[in-house]
């Protein structure tokens, strides 16, 4: 239904408003319709943001307007109630209709339908027309289905423009490569819950950008996301920062003070650099998880309550820690209930072109530099340097290049001199993949996609599906576990 997209797509303003015109165009095309709407919701602004509306086939701007339930008895529109009952609504006559509300022109009929992200709506998908009795149950079905297929690209879309307002960075994980396909996934599976995550990556790998995916994609995305570098705080001022202290705990304590875990309740915290976490600080922490509880420096009231999710991150060996004492094992069994790995940059350096596009013209728009564009040379050395510093280096080599351009391309005398003067690392001869390894790693997507298509077909049947494909259901339920299908996400797929 709707196309796969590219490694670079979502990462661009102008890919982002693409990919809203597509959507809305196969509405209208389905439903018969010339006008439609993406609204989805700010958790910033608690409200329907009006994301992309198109009016009789044109694209109309309108900028900060936000939907949100009136005080005043009037009516709250047919997006909003959509979005709050977070199922379909079908108004076929707006002069009839209590909910209706005149935002932006006067229509007959509208037709709503939530936009559907684990379970929970994140927005919402109309169209309308001038006509009474406009919309059918086929239109109503087909609306939903376009609105399931796109809520996955909608929701990395809004991810990428949250990354870039909250950090100034863009969010690339979909299709850099295999590995961060895996990120992704687990990125995906883990953050509706809220079992702490350990983020374990070398340095410039995007630890912090995939701790702020996983706050952003929970049910916490509206409570805080508190940042905290264990490495950056002096140990001597480390347990006052985390869990706050009283006045007069120490010498210059004038004031009482909150500690992060009291600003994170309710949000997630992220606890950077976890390895170098002081080990006498390392009990509380365990305690803050495990009972909720945190006892600011110097206070004899009881232990304060506090409602956190963790993600921690390092670069670090921690269970080489647990063995040499270093770290506790009970806290590094806590933090690690969830593990994500986050692959370094030379392991997908086949898509380094797309990473230096992305940077390049991120780094142009910032500093008001016309370099958009890279020489062969230059892409060249890029694409033979090993990147010790991951994506980071390359982000900061790329915004010096801009900088020093004379003209509309990076040429190789404007990136960094710590890239010019460095030698080729000697790669050791990669090792022949077998058959059996080049067949699955060219299979297993279609392989997939069918699986998930039958069972679409077959309602969920297993037994069915298995049938049809000619296979038994014990078979079935194998290939499904091993591809990761579940019969929800199966149907969904489909």
């Amino acid at each position: 239904m709707l196309p796969e997209m590219d490694p670079d797509v979502r990462l661009h303003a102008a890919d982002i408003e693409s990919l809203h015109r597509s959507i809305v165009a196969l509405a209208n095309e389905r439903t018969g319709t010339r006008d439609g709407a993406i609204f989805l919701w700010d958790t910033k602004q608690k409200g329907l943001a009006v994301d992309f509306h198109v009016v009789d086939g044109v694209v109309v701007t309108i900028p900060d307007i936000i939907l949100r339930k009136r005080r005043d008895g009037r009516a709250n529109g047919i997006a909003l109630e959509a979005y709050d009952r977070a199922a379909p609504y079908r108004c076929n006559d707006t002069a009839r209709d209590p909910n209706y509300a005149r935002y932006f022109l006067d229509v007959a009929s509208v037709l709503a339908v939530p936009i559907p992200w684990q379970g929970r709506p994140i927005g919402v998908l109309t169209v309308s027309s001038k006509k009474r009795d406009a919309f059918t149950d086929t239109d109503e079905r087909e609306l939903e289905k376009i609105a399931q297929a796109s809520a996955k690209y909608l929701r990395r879309a809004q991810l990428a423009r949250q990354t870039r307002e909250d950090t100034g960075r863009p969010y690339f994980i979909k299709g850099l490569s295999p590995e961060w396909l895996e990120v992704e996934r687990r990125i995906e599976q883990v953050s509706a819950t809220d079992a702490p995550v350990l983020v374990h990556g070398e340095s410039g790998t995007g630890k912090d950008l995939v701790s702020r995916a996983i706050h952003f994609n929970s049910k916490r995305a509206g409570k805080p996301y508190v940042a905290v570098n264990c490495a950056a705080i002096p140990e001597t001022m480390l347990e006052s920062v985390l869990f706050g202290h009283v006045r007069g705990a120490f010498t210059g304590a004038t004031n009482d003070k909150l500690g992060e875990f009291q600003k994170a309740s309710g949000g997630t915290l992220f606890l950077d650099e976890l390895g170098e976490l002081p080990l006498m600080l390392q009990a509380k922490v365990l305690r803050a998880i495990e009972q909720g509880e945190v006892t600011p420096l110097g206070s004899n009231k009881p232990p304060e309550r506090v409602d956190v999710r963790l993600v921690s991150a390092t670069n670090r060996d921690l269970p080489q820690m647990v063995r040499e004492g270093r770290f506790r094992d009970d806290l590094y069994f806590r933090v690690g209930v969830i593990s994500i790995d986050l692959p370094p940059l030379r392991s997908y350096k086949d898509n380094l072109e797309i990473l230096a596009h992305v940077l390049l013209q991120q780094a142009a728009q910032k500093h008001g530099r016309r370099a958009t564009a890279m020489s062969r040379d230059a892409m060249a050395l890029l694409q033979s340097y090993d990147f010790p510093g991951n994506v980071r280096e390359l982000k900061n080599a790329l915004e010096h290049a801009v900088i020093m351009a004379k003209g509309d391309e990076v040429a190789l005398e404007d990136l960094p001199r710590s890239i010019r003067g460095a030698r080729p690392a000697p790669r050791a001869a990669a090792k022949p993949r077998t058959l059996a390894e080049l067949r699955e790693q060219w299979l297993a997507p279609h392989e997939r996609k069918y699986l998930a298509d039958l069972l679409s077909e077959h309602g969920g049947h297993v037994r069915a599906a298995a049938e049809s494909a000619g296979i038994n259901h014990v078979t079935m339920y194998r290939l499904m576990k091993k591809h990761g299908l579940t019969l929800k996400r199966a149907v969904e797929s489909g």
